[in-house]
């Protein structure tokens, strides 16, 4: 009876910190899907200025509808904006969530995905985004896993190079 009681506070303990892990999990998602989102549009605001576009388009980080062409300057701005918002928000989420970034960038692609093809009404079927995205995506788990492993080094806990 005494093994029982053990393994049952154990396993009561473990459903406690599995239940104050997931409102961490959630708040750190939305956490990263603000930084994805307000990166996007801060950098794409810079892009549009830099390219000197006459229009801000709102709908920027949704858009694979424009004419993917070198000559396309509306497209260009997409592009660069895309993969600078990865790029930069793998480095800020490995300072929010420090472990696991690989994971919270595949969810926010996910959903931002679900997202894109909420707002144009459309699912993307376009190959250049879906490449575009994918090397963003790419770009995001690798600096960001970088960065999560060379600051959380001293971290015990952080096993050596795991995915876990």
């Amino acid at each position: 009876s005494n093994i029982t009681s053990s393994g049952l506070q154990n396993h009561e303990m473990a459903f406690k910190g599995k239940a104050v892990d997931s409102k961490t999990v959630l708040f750190n998602l939305l956490l990263c899907l603000l930084i994805f989102y307000s990166l996007f549009y801060m950098i794409g605001s810079v892009c549009f200025g830099a390219f000197r576009l006459d229009h801000f388009d709102g709908l920027i980080p949704f858009d694979f509808k424009t004419e993917p062409a070198e000559s396309n300057s509306k497209y260009l701005v997409n592009l660069l904006s895309l993969e600078l918002t990865y790029f930069c928000s793998g480095l800020l989420f490995a300072a929010v969530v420090r472990r696991r970034v690989w994971d919270y960038a595949l969810t926010v692609t996910l959903l931002h995905v679900m997202i894109t093809s909420l707002v144009m009404l459309e699912f993307p079927m376009v190959w250049q985004w879906w490449l575009a995205l994918g090397s963003g995506l790419f770009l995001m788990i690798c600096n960001g896993q970088l960065i999560a492993y060379f600051t959380c080094q001293s971290d015990q806990s952080y096993a050596s190079f795991s995915i876990y």
